[in-house]
């Protein structure tokens, strides 16, 4: 993990996830970069500074937003990371992941107080778009306070297709943090088996992993998957949890749009999502 974008609008999650993406970088070497999309009621960067002064609003806004990128760009110096930051103009959606192609990024951690109903707009980048389409592994912050160095990681999966480079990146975290990682299957009522049955694909992929010695298994028959994860960290309580997801093909057979939606959008926990 060479690289960590971290959008934020300020927002209180969104500042969390900033200390989390400073906390990471430190734990891996990164160099860290801060990105603030805003809007603006014209195409800014082709205005003159004559013609800025008809906007003393927009000014106004543009100068607080440089110097809070500003103040997270000299936390993180303070911690010896190399960081850069960026202020864009009219973004849309596709800006944040355009930018982050651009600049090759590892990791994208960012926040959301989605929990109750729409995820919320990072400045017009709808952050379930950004987890769907995005590269890069991405973590969303969300209400909850986050516990990091993680120490407990829930791993949520079907088992059933190749996802061992992603569960690499889950390992790798793990390591960093001395975490335990718990790998957890969700039958819903189309597929409800036996544990045993359940446990058979956790069991054949963890051949791949004979190094790994702390983590659990565990195999739910629950109505919904979101509800099996809500059951599990009730009897589990985690620090983040980590799904896995086919990109602009939307998620795992296991996630439909709704339910990848749903897991991101209510869970007060961060939720790391990997690109396969």
């Amino acid at each position: 993990m060479r690289n960590i974008l971290v959008p934020t609008d300020f927002s209180k999650n969104c500042n969390k996830a900033a200390q989390l993406g400073i906390e990471m970088a430190k734990l891996y070497s990164s160099e860290i970069h801060f990105l603030h999309l805003m809007k603006t009621p014209v195409d800014w960067v082709k205005l003159d500074k004559e013609k800025e002064k008809r906007y003393p609003e927009t000014l106004k806004q543009i100068g607080k937003a440089k110097s809070a990128l500003r103040e997270l760009e000299k936390t993180a110096e303070r911690e010896g990371l190399k960081c850069r930051r960026f202020l864009q103009f009219d973004a849309g959606q596709g800006d944040i992941l355009d930018h982050s192609g651009h600049y090759h990024h590892d990791f994208i951690i960012t926040g959301s107080s989605g929990t109750k109903g729409v995820i919320r707009e990072i400045t017009g980048s709808n952050v379930e778009e950004i987890v769907r389409k995005a590269n890069a592994p991405v973590i969303v912050v969300k209400d909850e306070e986050v516990n990091f160095p993680f120490k407990n990681i829930v791993f949520v999966s079907n088992f059933e297709e190749n996802i061992t480079d992603a569960f690499k990146q889950v390992i790798s975290i793990a390591n960093k943090c001395g975490a335990r990682i718990h790998l957890l299957r969700i039958n819903t009522e189309t597929d409800f088996n036996n544990i045993k049955l359940g446990l058979d694909p956790i069991e054949k992929m963890l051949q791949n992993f004979p190094e790994l010695k702390n983590y659990s298994m565990a195999v739910y028959n629950e109505p919904s998957v979101e509800t099996g994860i809500n059951t599990f960290l009730k009897q589990h309580p985690s620090d983040l949890i980590a799904m896995v997801t086919h990109g602009k093909t939307g998620f795992l057979s296991l996630f439909s749009k709704s339910i990848a939606e749903g897991v991101t959008n209510h869970s007060t926990l961060p939720v790391m999502t990997i690109h396969i």
